[in-house]
């Protein structure tokens, strides 16, 4: 069985410990082994296990060659524990594994998870204020509207309404959006993308989105500081003041601005180790219990790292703000630290990138139900969050722009046509004051003639229609607007000479029909008086 990347999806932790367990069972070595002058047959030691799983983990692009030694010894407790394995005695159900010379083999079928089936937790559906008309308020006729450019086809559709082509329209526009309605469509059209990017035909199965607070979502966008920081109304939710002291010292080695400079050896391991159990002690992960199976799933498009990146950019939006805010104070100083090349070494067995992983994976993510692989996928997630936090832990600009457009859109003035799916969308109408008829009929004037000149002008000089058919927008345009048509064409002449007409060659007349017999002059008398 070949190892392969498990894309996003339900379960993927599921599926990825049912793959692991086939894998190991196909690719553990078995022979014979002596034990206390007795021989066993079809088993293994524990360091053998040990090395060729950490093997198999360092290639499988799930996991890939961050997994450590030690990583591998705690999946191999949970292998232990839940009867993947055996000692040759036939026991199991603790996590008493080590890595040394004990043996053990596979019993005769290591159990394989089911996938768990969650109850439904429904589509919610966001409801959108409805176009319709207004329950009370100014009549339409009293509703400025700005003038649109039209071209000659929408103006056909529009003025048709006259012949019965088309059925009436009317003006509508939306009743004014409320601020709970704004986060709602935020959340809505901010799922809908994660899902896209995701590839999923639905979020049910990773995400339960009744959980999703829409309201978090708009104040990890909006309240932020210039470096991209979020900022919280509740000052009561804010770090306190000696752990953000502790992390810029170490985040900023050995420019340390709120500390003195060290006076003893292993200073700055003593300040790690602070921050270390502070963020330890916490009771619910930075990513929180809700979104575990949503971020796993993200795991699956590290092969796409542009996928990848936006993925996890929108579902850290759905975060609650303060843990946003740790989140992106924590994973900056883990980066800075694992590339500062000043800072001394803060352990003597490891190296400092794998020292943050190790220590800081748990508290950014984990599942609340036990999961066995929770601690290597979280070490997976961790690392790509250090390479690319900058960029991940910012708010996506293509998002917050469409959203933005969507907004606006929404609260424009519109034109309905029963049966168009297109529609003229004004601007809202702003506060007014009263003018005078004679600003009145200048602004008018002004505002409705010069677009209708326009389009007069666009109809006439349109190629592309028939003659017949110009003829016909011509005779309705002048009856709609015999003002503007007037200026176009102040006489039958000028209209004429937009359909010059062929001249006809009249049949030839024959010469004799011209010439009469001649008549003398027959002069009249004349009376005179």
């Amino acid at each position: 069985m070949e190892p392969r990347l498990l894309g996003p999806g339900p379960y993927r932790a599921t599926r990825l410990w049912n793959e692991i367990i086939e894998l190991f069972r196909a690719g553990m070595p078995l022979r014979k082994h002596r034990f206390r002058f007795k021989s066993y047959e079809r088993c293994f030691k524990a360091s053998e296990a040990v090395d060729c799983l950490y093997e198999l983990l360092g290639s499988n692009q799930n996991f890939g060659p961050e997994v450590t030694r030690d990583q591998t010894v705690k999946l191999l407790k949970k292998f232990l524990k839940n009867h993947v394995i055996e000692d040759i005695k036939g026991r199991w159900g603790t996590e008493g594994f080590e890595d040394n010379g004990h043996l053990y083999r596979f019993p005769p079928s290591s159990p394989l998870k089911s996938y768990p089936k969650k109850p439904s937790c429904g589509k919610e559906v966001i409801k959108f204020p409805d176009w319709k008309e207004p329950k009370a308020g100014p009549s339409e006729e009293h509703i400025p509207v700005k003038s649109v450019a039209m071209n000659s086809e929408m103006w056909y559709k529009r003025h048709s309404i006259a012949i019965g082509e088309v059925p009436a329209c009317k003006l509508v526009f939306h009743r004014e959006l409320t601020h709970t309605n704004t986060e709602e469509i935020w959340k809505s059209m901010t799922l809908s993308r994660l899902q896209k990017v995701l590839g999923l035909d639905s979020l049910d199965e990773v995400l339960d989105t009744k959980l999703v607070n829409s309201k978090h979502i708009v104040q990890n966008v909006y309240n932020v500081n210039k470096q991209g920081i979020v900022t919280l109304e509740d000052k009561s939710k804010e770090l306190p003041h000696w752990i953000l002291s502790a992390m810029k010292c170490l985040a900023n080695w050995p420019n340390c601005s709120d500390l003195k400079q060290p006076t003893y050896s292993g200073f700055e391991r003593d300040v790690f180790k602070t921050i270390v159990d502070y963020f330890g002690q916490m009771k619910e992960p930075l990513l929180t219990f809700h979104f575990f199976d949503i971020f796993v799933s993200v795991l699956g498009l590290l092969q796409k790292p542009s996928k990848a990146v936006e993925a996890l950019q929108i579902s850290c939006l759905l975060l609650p703000p303060e843990n946003r805010k740790r989140l992106q104070l924590l994973v900056r100083m883990m980066g800075r630290i694992s590339l500062n090349q000043d800072l001394p070494p803060l352990s003597e067995s490891v190296r400092t990138r794998t020292l943050m992983v190790q220590m800081f994976s748990r508290c950014i993510l984990c599942s609340k139900d036990e999961i066995d692989l929770d601690e290597l996928l979280a070490a997976k997630l961790v690392s790509f969050l250090m390479d690319n936090y900058q960029e991940i832990l910012s708010v996506p600009s293509a998002l917050k722009s469409s959203i933005e457009d969507h907004v606006v859109h929404l609260q424009r003035v519109q034109i309905k046509y029963a049966g168009t799916e297109s529609d003229a969308t004004f601007l809202p109408p702003s506060l007014c004051h009263q003018i005078t008829t004679g600003e009145f009929e200048y602004q008018r004037a002004a505002g409705s003639q010069e677009p209708l000149a326009a389009l007069l002008e666009e109809i006439v000089m349109n190629k592309e229609i028939s003659v017949k058919d110009k003829k016909k927008k011509l005779k309705q345009f002048q009856k709609s607007y015999p003002e503007v048509y007037r200026v176009r064409f102040p006489s039958p002449e000028t209209e004429a000479m937009l359909f010059p007409e062929e001249t006809k060659q009249k049949p030839p007349i024959l010469m004799w029909a011209l010439k009469k017999p001649f008549q003398p002059f027959h002069r009249t008398r004349s009376f005179r008086m």
